[in-house]
This record gives C-alpha cells, sequence and structure tokens, in this order.
C-alpha cells in the first residue's frame, strides 16, 4: 500500500488528519527453520499464501471419534526459510516509511516459545546479515532523516519492560532490581498512550540509538528451559518517537509520530518446558496477559461489541493504539513446524487469522507548536504596525494612537468627553479604534459613577398620612392645604 503525504490545506491545531481510511492489521507467517520438519502434517504454499495442516485420526480412541483431521489458513504473507533481510522489507519496511510520514506504526512478534520471536525482532550473533527488525528499523529511519534535509528531524527511543504485570524502565540508570515496577500508563489530551515516567533520551545519530538499544536489551529478564536456551521472561516494547519541522514552511507545525517494536514472550506449556523454581509464575503470567491479548483481538473482531477490555492487562493497554486505533500494525506469526508442536501451532495460526480481522484508522498527526505559534503572531503583529504607521503618514495621520492609552492620555480624552456630555463640545473627532475602545471605557466609567451617586443620594421623607400637623414657631395648628383638582374635592376644597 503507498500512503500520501498530509495535506497541508486540511490541518488543524492538535487534531489528526484522516487521510488513509481504516486498514485491517497485515499478518505474516513465519516459519521456523528446523531439522524435524513435518512435512506429513504441515503444507507450506507461499504462492496463495496459505498453510494447510493435516493429523490422522487416533486409531485408539474408538470408532466415534470427532477429532479435527485438518486445517486450513489464509494469511497476508507466508515464508517458511526467509531470511532477515526479506523479513524487514516484506514486514518492516513500508511502517517505517509511514512513521517518517506522520503515521503510528507498531511491528509485533507472537508465537509460542522458542518460535524464533527475539530472533525475529533483535536478532542473531552470526553477523551484519543476522540483524533483527529493531536494528534494521533504527538504520532505515536514520537514513530517512538524513535524506529529508528540509525537515529539522529529533529522534527519541524508550525501552519499557512488563514482567509479572509489573513494569520496568530498561533505559534508566537505576537497575531493573532496584525498580519497583509501577510505572503508570495514561492517557493524554489527544487519546495518545504514554507511560508516565519513562526515559526517553535522544538518540542523535544511528550508532547512538543502536548502542541504547543494545544496552536496553541485557536488561532482560531471561531463562534456559528445554524448549529455548534464552528463553525471555518478559514483554518488550521498544519505541522511537519522531519529531519533524519543516525548515521550509511554517515552522510551528510539528508532525509528531511513534513505532512500536513489540516482542512479546512465548506462549509456554510448563509439562514441555520443564520449568521450576520462579519460571512456573513467570509462565502464568505470560500466558494470562496473552490470553487477554486475545480477549481484546476478539472484541475488536466482532461489531457488535461496543466494550472493548483494554485495561485488564499492561500489555493490552500499552497496545491500545496499536490495536484498533491510530495506527498501522504488522505482526509477525512465528510458528514452529514440527510434529510435537501441532497444538501451538494451529493455536498461533487461529490467532493470527482473528488479528486480521481487527482494523485500524491511521492517521497523520499534526500538532501545533504553542510557543511558535505565539512567537509567528508577534512577528506578524509587528508587521501589520509597521505597515499601518506608514500609511497613517503617507495620509498625513502621524499623531495617530494605536497602543492603550497612558494615564494622562486617558485624562484628556476623558476631559473632551466630559465637555461633550455638557455640550461644551460639539463633536470629537475619532482618529483610530483603541481612540474608540477608550471612548467606551470612559462612558462605561461616567454611567458607573453617576449611578453610585444616585444610590447614595439621601431620600426626601413623605408627609404624614390624615390629621393636623403642628405648626413651628406659633404652636398653632393648620390643615393640609387643599390640592386643586384632586379626586373626591369641588371647586372650593370641600368633600363631594
Amino acid at each position: 500500500l503507498k500512503y500520501p503525504a498530509p495535506s497541508a490545506g486540511r490541518e488543524r491545531q492538535g487534531r489528526r488528519q484522516p487521510i488513509m481510511g481504516r486498514t485491517n492489521v497485515r499478518v505474516v507467517a513465519r516459519a521456523r527453520p528446523t531439522s524435524s520438519f513435518a512435512s506429513d502434517i504441515f503444507k507450506f504454499n507461499e504462492a496463495a499464501d496459505s498453510i494447510d495442516m493435516r493429523l490422522p485420526k487416533d486409531e485408539s480412541a474408538g470408532l466415534v471419534n470427532n477429532q479435527q483431521e485438518t486445517w486450513h489458513f489464509k494469511l497476508d504473507k507466508v515464508l517458511s526459510n526467509g531470511s532477515q533481510e526479506q523479513i524487514f522489507e516484506i514486514c518492516a519496511a513500508d511502517v517505517v516509511r509511514s512513521v517518517m510520514d506522520g503515521y503510528n506504526g507498531t511491528i509485533l512478534a507472537y508465537g509460542q516459545t522458542g518460535a524464533g520471536k527475539t530472533h525475529t525482532m533483535s536478532g542473531g550473533h552470526m553477523g551484519f546479515a543476522d540483524r533483527g527488525i529493531v536494528p534494521r528499523a533504527i538504520s532505515a529511519i536514520y537514513s530517512e532523516a538524513a535524506a529529508r534535509p528540509e525537515n529539522n528531524i529529533t529522534i527519541k527511543l524508550s525501552y519499557v519492560e512488563i514482567y509479572n504485570e509489573l513494569m520496568f524502565d530498561l533505559l534508566t540508570d537505576v537497575g531493573v532490581a532496584e525498580q519497583s515496577g509501577d510505572l503508570s500508563i495514561v492517557e493524554d489530551s489527544r487519546g495518545n498512550i504514554q507511560v508516565r515516567g519513562l526515559t526517553t533520551p535522544v538518540g542523535g545519530t544511528e550508532e547512538e540509538a543502536l548502542h541504547i538499544f543494545f544496552q536496553g536489551d541485557t536488561n532482560r529478564h531471561v531463562a534456559e528451559h528445554a524448549l529455548n536456551k534464552g528463553s525471555t521472561r518478559s514483554h518488550v516494547v521498544f519505541t522511537i518517537y519522531v519529531e519533524s519541522r519543516s525548515r521550509v514552511e511554517s515552522s510551528e507545525k510539528v508532525i509528531f509520530s511513534k513505532l512500536h517494536l513489540v516482542d512479546l514472550a512465548g506462549s509456554e506449556r510448563v509439562k514441555k518446558t520443564g520449568s521450576d523454581g520462579v519460571m512456573p509464575k513467570e509462565a502464568t503470567f505470560i500466558n494470562k496477559s496473552l490470553t487477554f491479548l486475545e480477549q481484546v483481538v476478539v472484541a475488536l473482531g466482532n461489531k457488535h461489541r461496543d466494550h472493548i477490555p483494554y485495561r485488564q492487562s499492561k500489555l493490552t493497554h500499552i497496545l491500545k493504539d496499536s490495536l484498533g486505533g491510530n495506527c498501522k500494525t504488522t505482526m509477525v506469526a512465528n510458528i514452529w513446524p514440527e510434529g510435537k508442536m501441532l497444538e501451538e501451532t494451529a493455536s498461533t495460526l487461529r490467532f493470527a487469522t482473528r488479528m486480521m480481522k481487527v482494523s485500524n484508522e491511521a492517521s497523520v498527526n499534526v500538532h501545533l507548536d504553542p510557543q511558535l505559534l505565539i512567537r509567528k503572531y508577534e512577528r506578524q503583529i509587528k508587521d501589520l504596525k509597521q505597515e499601518l504607521a506608514m500609511h497613517d503618514t503617507l495620509a498625513g495621520r502621524s499623531r495617530v494612537q494605536y497602543e492603550e492609552y497612558a494615564p494622562d492620555e486617558q485624562k484628556e480624552l476623558q476631559d473632551k468627553v466630559q465637555m461633550y456630555l455638557e455640550g461644551d463640545l460639539q463633536e470629537i473627532e475619532v482618529t483610530s479604534l483603541r481612540m474608540v475602545y477608550e471612548s467606551y471605557a470612559i462612558f462605561r466609567k461616567l454611567y458607573q459613577n453617576l449611578r453610585t451617586e444616585l444610590a447614595n443620594r439621601p431620600t426626601v421623607p413623605l408627609p404624614p398620612q390624615g390629621g393636623d400637623v403642628e405648626a413651628g414657631d406659633g404652636g398653632q395648628t393648620t390643615t393640609m392645604e387643599a390640592r386643586e383638582g384632586e379626586v373626591g374635592e369641588d371647586v372650593e376644597g370641600k368633600g363631594i
């Protein structure tokens, strides 16, 4: 798929630009090379991108035996013997290019223990050609950044481990054993998932970024069991954050994106791995979190489900953007095509087909930097003021005031308004919009003062009702003077 560059005409501050529409998660199946390949059970059809599995019924189970004999799985791509370079080009190259254009991306490896997930993501130790998706993605991102000199690109990195439902920062100076594992997952105002308190160093060069990745990779929890000498006992998420500012266009526009590179711990059965000590407990947490992951995938594939249980585990919560959100996601389903691994392989491929039903809506993340935007507006205001002053000078209005009035200028204008209200001044010449604002402010002030004066003025008492009132000095009494024209009285003041 080819994704177009973001359109400048549809930019909005702090909002994503919906361009791609909804696309399903892409799933690629990769088989681990093995000398015990069960050719009578597994049939790989790379041309049709399908896998067929066949297991004859056990005759000792009796005549009534409803055991399933055949399975057929259709995926986006099937690689039975793909190289590391081929895996990267098919699974990750297009996602990395999309990340540089402002789309979020996720590549995750899923499968049973010992199926080759860590080899797919991190690579092996046989040489430069044995690099995995993560080192190749780092190299591709820095190469893309170098090929875009018109943009100022900043790249940050983070590496988090989920071990027994505890989250650890693999890039901090504090060792994993000394961390409490209480890192929390939060959602910002734009709906992006973030890990609070996570270290995000800046990778200035490709060499620095690779050093940061390999340094964090050495801090992972690893153990040995019967199926894998270097079994990873935790889920890890290595994230690359990309911020891009244009050097030639509007510099306040920031395009930001992130690339999740996820290496999931493998599902395992204790009876096959022969685990002991703390490993059975680790296997319990691993299988539990993968079960929650499958529940989320099943819920996303059901169009009638309103609630998606993202918060059931740390793994599903941190991958909320990647599953059904604003992201372009690819999953590598690692399988082990041997007869004794039939059940695990079938389980992995069933999960892969469910993942193909999950749809995401990827869009470009555009944000306008507030500080840079304020600086731009200040420059524009300054330029407009200079242009307005030039226009006034050419029009012979050199004494026009556009700034806020000083106290002495306000006093002078108030005197003019007072004279205008008293009739001593016939008209006030308006020279600018600022003068109109100041005049209205003075009118409001005079009006409020008048209201206060009227409210504080003493009232005149009313005369008493009926009867005589005492005279002043002579002590004589007199009646109230008749009020002429009052209803109920004749001309002589007598009652009718």
